[in-house]
């Protein structure tokens, strides 16, 4: 499977007008707070996640770079909440050659019109959200991409380009130590 994934950024007020409108026309999945380990290759991204509200954790590796595109080849695997200690430990010292940057945010899930929404916030990003599709392959990517586009501007927010998403994330990684 293929995550075609878009994100959008806005203020507070959009947020809680979001929020709003979510949670009266979308199904709620319910709070999904995360603290994230990131490890970030120049080719790829590696994350190591404590689901807070989930009570678990994970390691997803995503094949390419943000802003490279909104198709993402995923892999991940769960694993215990009380091992996510030791496995940012593990990756960390592994001594990769990458960034790395550690975070929470504070994150609700929805699906609205058979997208999964999540309705952000975090340090870095700021209040923003995700809009993502699971696709079997690339040649349903021109469709969902139209539709994602639809329910963007049902929604009222403006999707980041590759362009600006580029620029934002090299932004933050080159304020990051090695």
């Amino acid at each position: 499977m293929i995550e075609l994934e878009f994100r959008s950024m806005f203020s507070k007020e959009k947020y809680d007008s979001l929020k709003a409108f979510l949670n009266e026309k979308a199904e709620c999945l319910g709070q999904d707070d995360k603290a994230c380990a990131y490890f970030i290759f120049p080719d790829r991204l590696l994350k190591v996640v404590h689901n807070i509200s989930k009570g678990d954790a994970k390691v997803s590796l995503k094949l390419n770079r943000i802003g490279e595109g909104a198709a993402f080849d995923e892999m991940e695997f769960h694993f215990a909440e009380e091992d996510f200690e030791l496995a940012k430990k593990l990756f960390g010292n592994l001594q990769l050659n990458v960034k790395y940057l550690e975070e929470s945010q504070q994150r609700i899930n929805y699906i609205y019109k058979d997208y999964e929404i999540a309705l952000k916030y975090g340090k870095t990003w700021g209040y923003h959200l995700e809009i993502e599709k699971m696709i079997a392959d690339l040649g349903e990517q021109e469709q969902a991409e139209q539709d994602i586009r639809a329910v963007s501007d049902e929604l009222g927010i403006t999707l980041m380009t590759d362009e600006e998403l580029t620029r934002f994330v090299r932004k933050i990684e080159s304020n990051l130590a090695k």
